[in-house]
């Protein structure tokens, strides 16, 4: 199942965020050298794990990061503009950091000859679709700027893999939440959101009538997916694979456990339900989530002194 790196430098693009700052605190600990890449418009350098080395940098800059990669094994692809309405109401600018950033970082990995990237892509190029579970064979329908710009990254992704021989694995992620969540952020999840409400005595807000359902999956979750992806030898031809835990909650639901009043706004673009068919992640990966939406809220109120 290895595919073992053939060294130990790591880069991390959008490692001063969320999900990147998590993975690359975890190569750290198993003996990796980690270089963030970051513009920090969104990240934050207080984020970046001691060990680490950041270079603020935007991967747009396409000469920079031929620089950057040189001599590093794996490339995680995490940079983005993760923004559902931002996409909606600025195509363009999403368009040039997660399409043209995108193709940048894969054209450096070509030429600064990395053996492997591993693209976080997003369960929004499934979009609307008329059955659950979903299993990635279904043909992509998004229904938002963002979900077509992470679609066409796979793409890219695939595309580099079959032209270039540049190894490729894309993680389609499923609601990712977890400690260190910037409830405020671009990439706030409803479950931070509603944590923070409830901290501060405000009613929960429903968008919709919150019978939507989501496939929530803990960041720690998400992190073991990437070094997996990273070592695995079944992987690396454009793969796409589900990140998700396997089972869905409504918002509803989700906001009765964390309890509180409840306050509704208008409905927005986002498909109605969501949940992960991981049949094939966990062949090609060896891959099996640990955290259920009980135990990793139950941890989370914690955080949040609740």
């Amino acid at each position: 199942m290895d595919n073992k790196p053939k060294n130990t430098k790591m880069i991390v693009t959008g490692g001063a965020g969320f999900i990147g700052s998590h993975l690359s605190l975890e190569l750290i600990k198993q003996g990796y050298e980690v270089v963030v890449v970051d513009n920090l418009y969104q990240g934050k350098k207080e984020r970046v794990p001691e060990g680490a080395k950041l270079v603020v940098e935007d991967i747009r800059n396409f000469e920079a990061l031929v620089e950057i990669f040189r001599g590093a094994d794996t490339v995680f692809h995490l940079a983005a503009i993760p923004r559902v309405p931002f996409s909606i109401e600025y195509p363009a600018e999403t368009n040039d950091v997660n399409i043209n950033g995108t193709l940048n970082v894969l054209r450096a990995a070509k030429d600064a000859g990395i053996r492997r990237v591993v693209y976080s892509a997003s369960s929004s190029a499934y979009g609307e679709q008329t059955k659950l579970p979903l299993t990635e064979d279904m043909t992509p329908m998004p229904i938002h700027p963002y979900g077509v710009q992470k679609h066409v990254g796979e793409l890219y992704c695939k595309t580099f893999s079959t032209v270039y021989g540049v190894e490729t694995v894309c993680l389609r992620y499923f609601n990712v939440y977890g400690p260190h969540q910037d409830p405020d952020g671009p990439y706030a999840g409803v479950v931070v959101k509603f944590l923070k409400a409830k901290k501060e005595g405000k009613p929960l807000t429903i968008v919709g009538d919150g019978l939507q359902s989501r496939d929530f999956t803990h960041v720690s979750d998400v992190v073991n997916a990437n070094i997996l992806a990273m070592k695995s030898d079944q992987v690396g031809a454009g793969d796409v694979v589900n990140i998700g835990y396997g089972k869905n909650i409504t918002v509803l639901d989700l906001a009765k456990i964390i309890g509180g009043d409840l306050v509704y706004e208008p409905e927005r673009q986002e498909a109605k339900h969501s949940l992960a068919d991981i049949t094939k992640t966990k062949r090609l990966l060896g891959w099996e989530p640990k955290v259920g939406i009980e135990e990793g809220l139950k941890d989370l109120m914690k955080h949040f002194g609740l």
